[in-house]
């Protein structure tokens, strides 16, 4: 595989990685956006059913007071007949069929209440349970993403302050070997130089007893003089 091919698979695979973690960003704002979205639904369920549930009490009022007035004319009707009066008995009976009637009917319209309010109340928990679970994958989804970019900053902060380091002990290595080597370099010419005036020599003439060392004591120049 030439360079170029190699360079541009490089590349191809960068763009890749890219593109991905734009896509994984896109997608987090747009679930973001979904449950915003979501929820603004549900709160449109949440006063629905409210209103089915008003309908729903308003209905069963209806028939308890219905069935209050049923069980009235049914009392009325038993009278007129213990009193006698048939015709009167008919007349109550009569209102209790149609009292019925009507309570048949808002029967209907209750229990149509019931069953939805029922359907809605499942749905609707239902619904808040999946997104407060979606909600929940996000946020771990999200903070998950916060520590790994954190943890991969704190990786970059301590290889660059290990390359620093790095730089800094091959620098104060460098100063080191520079500095004995021009230590070597003065005594080579020191030595050099006591070499080239004769010192070297007659300094080690003295030290091995042959010598003086070209200074005397004071007696020796007090015994100097008084030979004199």
């Amino acid at each position: 595989m030439g360079v170029w091919t190699k360079l541009v698979t490089a590349l191809k695979g960068g763009a890749n990685e890219a593109a991905e973690a734009i896509a994984d960003n896109q997608a987090i704002r747009i679930l973001d956006q979904e449950i915003r979205e979501a929820k603004a639904e549900l709160e449109r369920s949440d006063r629905a059913l409210v209103g089915i549930v008003a309908k729903r009490k308003v209905a069963e009022q209806k028939v308890n007071a219905l069935q209050s007035s049923i069980e009235e004319y049914e009392g009325h009707a038993r009278n007129a007949m213990e009193k006698g009066q048939q015709e009167l008995a008919l007349e109550c009976a009569q209102k209790v069929s149609q009292l019925r009637g009507e309570k048949d009917v808002e029967q209907t319209y209750l229990d149509q209440f019931q069953s939805s309010e029922t359907s809605m109340r499942t749905n609707v928990a239902k619904a808040k349970d999946k997104l407060r679970q979606l909600e929940q994958q996000v946020d771990v989804v999200k903070a998950n993403e916060a520590v790994q970019k954190a943890q991969a900053a704190v990786s970059a902060t301590s290889v660059g302050a290990n390359a620093k380091m790095s730089t800094a002990v091959e620098s104060l290595e460098r100063i080191k070997n520079r500095q004995e080597l021009r230590a070597a370099e003065l005594s080579a010419a020191a030595e050099l130089d006591e070499e080239a005036t004769g010192s070297s020599l007659d300094k080690k003439l003295a030290e091995a007893g042959i010598t003086g060392s070209g200074s005397t004591s004071a007696e020796d120049e007090l015994a100097r003089i008084l030979g004199k």
